[in-house]
């Protein structure tokens, strides 16, 4: 039997867990929810997603507070987890992934491209990572999401690890 993929490894861990998760996508404009999705049975597990692309959007739709964006622009970690945490209250859902970065090619906002922050909100904490991605923009965009889906395993491990409670 082959090795699950990262989405379907995720999808069974929140199953597992009776938990729920939405997204906030930036650079990766809403392929980690398309991941997930492409797992049968995610329906029982994925609430919705924001595409923030803009940076008005992240503060206007997902509250990441505007004196934030404006100190750190919007590839920082406190941005990735604030967008994480709105997503999840905006969507009612137990669990907030998101990206955030320069998927390139050139710099931004003083960023070199692949500069990628992930982060992931549950009712226990924020949990966030930066990355430093190689490749053309079609490379950078999929490490965002290998990253995020890998950082939110990850937590849903060490959840499960302390015997956390159910989100529902």
């Amino acid at each position: 039997m082959a090795e699950p993929s990262p989405a379907e490894r995720v999808v069974g861990q929140l199953r597992d867990a009776h938990l729920t998760v939405a997204t906030a996508e930036s650079l990766t404009a809403g392929l980690v929810s398309a991941r997930l999705a492409d797992v049968p049975g995610a329906s029982d597990v994925l609430r919705g997603g924001v595409v923030s692309y803009a940076t008005g959007v992240k503060a206007s739709v997902l509250g990441v507070p505007a004196d934030l964006l404006e100190r750190t622009g919007p590839v920082h970690r406190a941005v990735a987890e604030a967008m994480a945490a709105g997503a999840a209250r905006l969507l009612g859902a137990d669990v907030g992934v998101a990206t955030t970065g320069v998927a390139g090619p050139g710099p931004h906002d003083g960023h070199p491209a692949g500069t990628v922050v992930v982060a992931v909100s549950t009712a226990s904490g924020l949990a966030a990572e930066v990355l430093r991605l190689p490749g053309d923009r079609a490379a950078v965009r999929e490490g965002a999401v290998r990253g995020a889906l890998d950082l939110l395993a990850r937590v849903l491990t060490d959840r499960e690890e302390r015997g956390g409670p159910s989100g529902r």
